[in-house]
């Protein structure tokens, strides 16, 4: 009988692979260039390239593609076949280094931000050593970078890559004048994934859906969430063998998939993998969302991954659990049995709380998107203010260090559960915090307010972007101080400080936590164009320049992009609202109003004695709605021509403010009528058929 360990990474030309097929001299080498940094030589390129070709064609594969990813925020793939022509109408199989080093996809059509003109077509994607190529549908992708002609980064990879070198080297200097031997510091992620499952029948008769990722239009159910009776619960039959056939996919291409179970919300479900670097990370988060679609498509479903497609009930997030570790397996962010006594801990842990607390602005631009505007704060997210959680442990050593008090470590407990038969269970020396955007979770981080369907490339080049600067200023103190373990001291208790405003351990959902939060001074950017507005401020640039994460012309041109996004997805949101409104709700209204003037036309021409107060009431109620519908929507149209007039982030702020509200109005009219409109008109599934489905 097969296992998981006979299949798993079976698709992934991974170490195990490189170092069966490789000669030695050859693996080696490509090894110091991925560990050290080293610059790849064309000839172990050529000796991986034949390997690689090698290792496909035994798998089944015809041809190859660089993979890479856009700042579309997903993937992207040129396919090229293996064959070259032969004399006598014969083909070769080939696959040089050159081949595997370079390739030049159309560059023209991907978002540039203005660093690519139509005509300007030449692209390059460059072969990422540090990512394992893998195998999907018949076909060897190479994960890459991708750059423009002139060189500016066109891709979500590329500065990812600089940040973790970034990191990594600041990081060094750190550990070593704590006498910690190592060669590299690895950021490492484990990106929680959430999703609903809809039945693909439903998902096809809603054109929101099909063009915008989330429902545009709908009443709430009779029943939501709210018997709280979903999360963890039993599993549907065919929701189980969904879960078992992607695990079986994503097990072969070499994820790390491990948690799977229901979330909050009915259809909603979480997908939790164990963490990885950072890269890698990033690669295989992209193949899961990719993969999770395609294996609903075989059980019948649509996997939906817009950040809220249902209102009135959870949306879903990504959990970024983000952490610090040397080459040699030790955590930086591990405080150990005593971490009052961890000085090298402490450390790294105020330089994370001054990063955070000096770039809450990066950090809230960095997830910021139109779909995650509808969920962040709405009781299934944190807020749009960053704050940090640090537990009751840690804040009480810190605050002991910044008042000069002796620093008292808790005790290891053990619950006793009152049942002589359960045992004792070991218990935490601080709880978790849900609500926190920003969680310290034992030894590692939860930048909990990334959306579902993001790529976690950008939320952690900001991250890592940040922590190096902070490290970097750590380091400049340090190196040149008299009394090192003084220094250390100092430091950490000045940093707190500093920045202890940016710590809350409390209920972040709390209206007292927003006029909190504002006393102390804390960023509240409550949209995405907001958020986007503060990339382009002068500390920003300089902190990316001074790192080489982005040069000024590759910033403004993600401004651009950011901006230019979130106007075309509330564009054609509402160009998709107002064709359901005029070519499905207001036809289907229409005749149930008319089948009731018609029943009450009967019924008088039949009896003129017979009371039609019920269908009077209706009438009037539906012909009311109606037309606060047809005039609202009249309305949109009217707003969405007017945004013509503007351009760039003035456009991005004019959809926000006044193109949204007119699409709530529209949803408020047509949502009412939908709880009053007779079942066998309405023209498209509810909320409860699609949410509640046998």
């Amino acid at each position: 009988m097969e296992t998981v360990a006979d299949y798993f990474g079976s698709l992934v030309f991974n170490d195990a692979v490189m170092r069966e097929r490789l000669p030695k001299d050859i693996y080696k080498a490509l090894k110091r260039t991925v560990e050290e940094g080293k610059d790849l030589d064309i000839n172990v390129a050529n000796s991986v390239a034949n390997a690689m070709k090698t290792w496909a064609l035994e798998k089944g594969c015809t041809h190859y593609t660089h993979w890479f990813q856009p700042m579309t925020g997903i993937t992207a793939e040129k396919h090229e076949a293996f064959i070259s022509p032969m004399e006598g109408g014969k083909v070769l199989l080939e696959f040089s280094g050159k081949e595997l080093i370079k390739g030049e996809p159309d560059a023209s059509s991907f978002p540039s931000g203005g660093l690519r003109a139509t005509f300007e077509a030449r692209g390059y994607t460059a072969w990422d050593p540090t990512s394992y190529a893998f195998i999907k549908d018949d076909t060897l992708c190479i994960p890459t970078a991708f750059c423009s002609y002139s060189g500016e980064v066109l891709d979500k990879k590329t500065p990812l890559l600089r940040s973790m070198e970034a990191i990594s080297t600041e990081a060094l200097k750190i550990i070593k004048l704590f006498g910690t031997d190592a060669k590299r510091v690895i950021t490492t992620v484990g990106p929680e994934q959430e999703y609903f499952l809809i039945n693909k029948s439903d998902y096809a008769r809603r054109k929101d859906l099909i063009y915008t990722g989330r429902t545009l239009l709908g009443a709430r159910a009779p029943k939501g969430q709210e018997m709280e009776d979903h999360y963890f619960g039993a599993l549907r039959t065919r929701v189980s063998e969904y879960m078992q056939d992607l695990d079986r996919e994503l097990w072969k291409l070499g994820i790390y998939a491990k948690t799977s179970h229901n979330e909050a919300a009915p259809c909603q479900h979480e997908l939790a993998p164990i963490f990885t670097t950072t890269n890698i990370a990033v690669d295989n988060n992209q193949l899961t969302m990719e993969i999770m679609k395609k294996v609903a498509e075989r059980h019948g479903f649509a996997c939906l991954l817009h950040e809220k497609p249902f209102a009135g009930v959870n949306g879903s997030g990504k959990h970024n659990n983000w952490s610090l570790s040397t080459d040699r397996g030790t955590n930086l962010l591990e405080p150990g049995d005593s971490p009052k006594d961890n000085a090298q801990f402490l450390l790294f842990l105020v330089a994370v709380l001054k990063a955070v607390d000096e770039y809450q602005d990066l950090l809230r631009m960095s997830i910021a998107s139109a779909g995650n505007d509808h969920r962040l704060g709405a009781n299934e997210a944190p807020p749009a203010i960053v704050s940090v959680f640090l537990g009751d442990e840690l804040t009480e050593i810190l605050d002991a260090i910044a008042e000069g008090k002796p620093v008292t470590g808790r005790t290891k407990e053990k619950m006793q559960l009152g049942v002589h038969v359960l045992p004792a269970i070991p218990k935490d020396t601080t709880d978790r915090n849900r609500t926190s955007p920003f969680a310290f979770t034992g030894n590692k981080f939860e930048f909990r307010m990334l959306g579902s369907s993001f790529s976690v490339a950008e939320p952690n080049t900001v991250l890592n972007t940040i922590v190096a600067k902070e490290l970097k200023e750590f380091y400049g103190i340090l190196s040149v101080a008299s009394d090192f373990t003084s220094a250390v001291n100092d430091l950490v208790r000045d940093t707190y400080i500093a920045h202890r405003r940016i710590v809350f351990n409390g209920n972040n959902y709390s209206s007292e936590w927003v006029a909190e939060a504002e006393r102390r001074g804390l960023l509240n950017l409550s949209s995405s164009p907001e958020a986007y507005d503060t990339l382009l401020s002068p500390k920003n640039i300089e902190l990316f320049n001074e790192f080489g994460i982005y040069s000024s012309v590759e910033l403004h041109s993600r401004y651009e992009i950011l901006n230019d996004e979130y106007s075309k997805t509330i564009h054609i949101e509402a160009l998709t609202m107002i064709d359901m409104i005029n070519r499905q709700v207001l036809p289907a209204v229409m005749d149930f109003s008319g089948e009731i003037a018609k029943g009450i036309s009967y019924k008088r021409s039949a009896m003129p004695e017979m009371k039609t107060d019920a269908e009077n009431e209706r009438l009037a109620e539906v012909e009311g709605l109606e037309n606060y519908l047809y005039k609202a929507v009249k309305e949109l149209e009217k707003g969405v021509a007017l945004a013509a007039d503007y351009s760039g982030a003035s456009l991005a702020h004019y959809y926000r403010n006044s193109i949204l509200p007119l699409m709530d109005d529209v949803r408020s009219y047509c949502d009412a009528l939908e709880l009053i409109v007779g079942q066998k008109y309405w023209p498209y599934p509810t909320y409860g058929e699609m949410l509640f489905y046998v």
